[in-house]
């Protein structure tokens, strides 16, 4: 009886959440309408979309999927909660996301979720749950996560502004496998403190260790500094490079987030953010001897077009009295250095996401007070064509 009844009410309700061509009960994305963006300067080889991952505040459970749609040119904000309503939004802290296939994989941090969505029409394919995931590489077969494996801290500040923890927990990192067509967890590898960036190269995959929570907790206080080598096949850490002093000693490397994998010059670059402190951020690289030399200092974001890596940085990083502050772009190929773009960045305070689509046109990410809806900004042959209104803490970008 409950089964015919539920059959009936579907057909008389069959315009709202029982249509089989939406199983979610939401919008389909094909009848969204946005703003209307400017896109002509990528003539008639532009992409299909381009996806933009808001984080959100840490515990708003406002994490937001922001798309680029070419076919009629619309800017359409907050997709995927629209399109899947039953889902709840995306949830609490956007970490990262990739295009495979047809297929756009999104780490929630917070929610200790890997969403899986359609390229196409944004409808969810598949939820899975993961501690702490942070960042995306992938091969033929599998996805790599890496995850925080639930470290934590949280704690209020004093009457002197002094952080006082009342709560943490710092295990190591793992990096997990899911199998790209079943959507299952494979199984992990435990790796450094608070694991960030991955990338693949020649069957190995590098991850950079930050020790995001491990400098907050005694008795050591410090961040970590090293790479995990992991082979690919047969899933097991394999070297772990310490990355902490280059050029002889006199610059320390510590904090590190992204990973880039050359494998035209088989290189690995990384970037370090350091310690707000003494040690500034860079871009550093990995030789196929072995060795690792410093690209370029002051890197506060960055992003990957091709062979080349884009970083946008200041000497004034960690300046914070500076009311105005110096920027630059600048593109890395093999050890070339060029400078790109900077004349948008006069009137920008603090670049927190950055995409590539070719040499001549980038998307940049402003976070704001990082409390309100962001903005995007799209840069075509050095100049600003239009800024638009985002969701709480643009940061990551992917191109379908």
């Amino acid at each position: 009886m409950k089964k015919a009844f539920l059959l009936l009410l579907c057909g008389a309700l069959v315009f709202s959440a029982c249509d089989k061509n939406n199983p979610n009960g939401g919008a389909k994305e094909s009848d969204l309408t946005g703003e209307t963006v400017d896109l002509s300067a990528f003539g008639y080889t532009g992409p299909r979309k381009i996806f933009i991952l808001n984080e959100g505040q840490k515990g708003a459970n406002n994490a937001s999927l922001d798309v680029i749609r070419f076919s009629d040119r619309q800017y359409l904000s907050g997709v995927f909660k629209k399109v899947n309503p039953k889902a709840g939004g995306l949830g609490d802290v956007g970490n990262d996301l990739i295009v495979i296939g047809d297929e756009v994989w999104i780490a929630v941090n917070n929610s200790g979720i890997v969403e899986v969505i359609s390229a196409e029409d944004e409808k969810e394919i598949a939820a899975i749950k993961l501690p702490t995931p942070r960042r995306f590489a992938y091969d033929d077969d599998y996805v790599y996560v890496t995850s925080w494996a639930g470290a934590f801290v949280d704690g209020s500040y004093d009457e002197s502004f002094n952080f006082v923890i009342t709560g943490s927990a710092n295990p190591k990192g793992q990096v997990y496998r899911i199998d790209r067509k079943t959507k299952k967890v494979m199984g992990s590898v435990e790796v450094g403190y608070q694991p960030e960036g991955i990338g693949l190269l020649e069957g190995k995959l590098y991850v950079a260790n930050s020790g995001g929570i491990s400098f907050q907790i005694a008795p050591d206080y410090a961040y970590d500094h090293t790479i995990s080598v992991i082979d690919a096949a047969s899933f097991t850490v394999s070297e772990t490079i310490d990355v902490v002093d280059v050029e002889g000693g006199s610059r320390r490397v510590v904090n590190l987030k992204d990973v880039y994998a050359d494998p035209f010059n088989k290189k690995i670059y990384f970037t370090a953010l350091g310690d707000y402190g003494d040690n500034h951020s860079g871009l550093y690289y990995i030789q196929n001897d072995g060795n690792i030399y410093l690209a370029s200092h002051y890197v506060s974001v960055s992003a990957r077009y091709g062979n080349e890596i884009y970083c946008i940085g200041t000497e004034q990083e960690f300046d914070w009295n500076a009311t105005s502050k110096e920027w630059s772009v600048w593109s890395w190929s093999g050890n070339h250095k060029v400078t790109y773009f900077n004349s948008f960045l006069k009137d920008m305070a603090v670049p927190y996401g950055l995409c590539l689509y070719n040499d001549r046109i980038l998307f940049v990410s402003d976070a704001g007070d990082y409390f309100n809806p962001g903005t995007v900004t799209m840069i075509a042959d050095g100049g600003k064509v239009w800024t638009v209104t985002a969701g709480v803490c643009p940061g990551h970008f992917a191109i379908w």
